[in-house]
Order: C-alpha cells, then structure tokens, then sequence
C-alpha cells in the first residue's frame, strides 16, 4: 500500500529543499500579522531540515491576491520569521521568474554552508500557481533536490506548489503535516465514545458534507452560527433577520430527515443573543427562536443552548470543533464561544481537536495552552480530511 514517507523516516542531508509551508497568516489593517502561529508551527520542521545541513527555500500563499499585491507581499512574514530563527539570514525572494532565480541558483552552488533560508515571494502572484500550470511547477522544482510539504492547511488545495511538484522531485510530509494528518484521522477512524462534534461558522454550505460525514459516525452534532439560521428556516421557523443560505435550505432539509430517520443527534440552538452587530455597548437581549421579531438578528447562541451543549460536551470523550458559536468579533456576542471553548477545556477525560481559521482567532486571547489536544492549522484541509478521508496535497506525496 502506497503511504507519505515523512522526514524523520528518512536521511536528508546537505540538499536543497523546497518547503511548502502554510504562511497565510491573518493581518491588522496596517499590514502586521495579527497571529503568527502558523509561523511558529513550522518551526520544528525547519530546525530538523536547518540542523542536517540542508539549504531552505520556502514556498507559501498569502491571500487571495489578483497579480502583484504590495499589502500581500509575504516581507513581514520574512521579517517575523527572522526572529525565530536569529542564526540564520532570511532572504525574500522578490520574482524567481525573472534575474532573482539566476542569483539564487548561483548563491546555492556557491554556498556549501549556507546560512541564509530563502522564502520565495508569495506564489499566489503568479497565475501559474492556481491554475496548476506545469511550466510554473517546473520552474519551481528547479530549485531543489528534494520537495516536502509541511503546510497541512493548503492540503487541499490544486495549486502548484501544492499538487504540482511532487511528480517532479522526491517528495516528503513534514513534521506538522504528519501530527496533522495523524491526530485528525486517528481522531475519525478510531475515536473514544462518546464522540461529539460542534459545527458552527456563518456557512453551511462549505460545511453541508462534513456534517453528513459526522452524523454518520458521531454521537451527537452541535449547530451554532450563522449556519444553524438555514437549518432552523429549513424546518419553517421565523429567525429575525438573520443571515442564512436560501439554496442550501433543501441540502439542509436533507440532513435533518437523514439524522432523524437514523436516530443520530442534531442539535440546534433553542435560544439567541439578539441585537446589532455593530452596536458593543448594549447587551444582547435573549429571545427563543421561536419568538423572534422580523427585525432582531440572532448573534449567538443564548445561555439555556450554552447550558446544553456544555452538557453534552462534558459527556464525551471526543470532541471535534470547528467554527464560533457567535459573532466572536463584537464581545457582546463572544460569550456563546466562550462558554463551548470552557466546557471543551473543562472536559480533561476528551481528545479535544479544534480547527478552523475564525475558531482559532475567536479563542485566541484564551489560555488554551496545554488544554486542547490539537489545534489544528487547517480550515478547509480539516474539514475535506474527515470528510473525504484524505487531501489532493496527501494524495500526492504517497509513494
């Protein structure tokens, strides 16, 4: 059976690497990074690499740029992960398209104890990235000996740097994709019972699949969010002026009938803070959906759902969460997420797993540290992992 060979399985020595990291940090207004933390997560993988002799050039996305995007370029995130690596020069590798590669390549020949990690500018400037563009990746693999992905959040993405190198070079799994990939499956595959799951978010429809998955296996599915409003309006109930998705309403129908005709717990919330998303000096007012007016948005969940989900959580001895509860940024509306993150904690006997970009920033002014299991760096490759049980990026790798 083919299987990812990671770099601790294997001797890596004084070679060029091409490592593709998750670099998509989350940024203030004035272009600073809000939370470096996926910066730290790929720190054992470079040190294991840096400590054998290898010479690093660093590949990652920042955004969604259309072209060259000064307020994306990935120079605070070189800058970031030169405090963290003080023994070592880190180069910004400004266009590898065009002199830069010819400088790079001749410093690589010439420097047998390198001392600088490169990281090329961000790949999501260049067209060739999301298009998979062959031509791109082959410009990409000329860097190198050896190509490993260390980036367990873009795993399920088509990109180039992602799918399109791997046939080029022999390809690894990095340290942080290998906890990932490791800690989540197990997690699915094998999980303590009870095993109880919070789905929450302002989408349904990215998470529709990853319900369906869970429902199957799980002991009970939580709602919260935006997304439980498309539910709720899929079983005909008023929910203020709340957001929700008219096209997944039938999707939602669906999931509902699944679960009831199987007998498998699919829990929505019974109550709300209602209020103005805006508004972070008056409080919300609770309301029971079932009583809500034509012009109260619900912003999160209320305190007797708190209270009933906290119960079912501290019964588990799996929990997998994935989205806030509430409208994280306003404080007003934050207390629903607190109140899941305390139970998930306060739960010491669970596997705890908590993925998802907004789930990470919505806790993270919490000490969580040593409390939760795994954080997972994924948004999307968590959700596609369990759903599907594996990545494009994973796929790609096993030999």
């Amino acid at each position: 059976m083919s299987k990812i060979t990671y770099i601790d399985e294997v001797e890596i020595k004084n070679k060029r690497v091409l490592l593709r990291v998750d670099y998509n940090v989350s940024l203030n207004k004035d272009g600073t990074i809000h939370d470096d933390t996926r910066i730290k997560n790929s720190l054992p993988t470079i040190e294991y690499l840096l400590e054998r002799g290898n010479t690093l050039i660093l590949m990652s996305h920042l955004g969604n740029p259309k072209g060259r995007d000064k307020k994306l370029s990935l120079k605070p995130i070189a800058t970031r992960l030169q405090t963290y690596t003080p023994a070592y020069h880190v180069e910004l590798i400004n266009d590898f398209l065009t002199d830069d590669l010819f400088k790079v390549k001749e410093k690589l020949n010439m420097l047998s104890n390198n001392k600088t990690i490169y990281i090329i500018e961000n790949t999501r400037f260049y067209p060739g990235e999301k298009k998979n563009d062959s031509e791109f990746a082959k410009k990409l693999a000329a860097f190198a000996d050896i190509y490993v992905n260390d980036g367990f959040g873009v795993c399920h993405r088509n990109d180039a740097s992602v799918i399109g190198i791997p046939p080029l070079l022999p390809s690894y799994g990095g340290l942080l994709l290998k906890k990932e990939v490791s800690v989540i499956t197990k997690g699915i595959e094998a999980p303590k019972k009870p095993l109880v799951v919070v789905v929450a978010g302002a989408k349904v429809s990215t998470k529709i699949g990853f319900i369906k998955k869970l429902l199957q296996i799980s002991d009970a599915v939580l709602i919260g969010g935006a997304m439980a409003n498309t539910f709720l309006k899929a079983q005909g109930y008023e929910i203020g002026c709340g957001q929700f998705e008219p096209e997944f309403i039938t999707a939602a129908k669906e999931v509902i009938e699944y679960a009831n005709k199987n007998k498998k717990k699919l829990l929505l919330p019974t109550d709300y803070r209602v209020g103005n998303r805006n508004d972070e000096k008056t409080e919300g007012v609770i309301k029971k959906f079932s009583n809500m007016d034509a012009n109260e948005c619900p912003l999160d969940i209320g305190p007797e759902t708190e209270i009933h989900y906290s119960a079912i959580i501290a019964q588990a001895k799996t929990l997998i969460w994935n989205g806030p509860v509430g409208y994280f940024e306003n404080p007003q509306y934050a207390l629903g997420t607190e109140a899941i993150l305390k139970a998930i904690i306060d739960n010491t006997n669970a596997v705890s797993i908590i993925g998802g970009g907004d789930t990470l920033i919505s806790i993270k002014h919490s000490s969580v540290e040593g409390k939760i299991t795994h954080i997972s760096t994924g948004g999307g490759a968590m959700l596609e992992l369990i759903e599907k049980g594996t990545l494009p990026g994973i796929e790609v790798l096993k030999r």
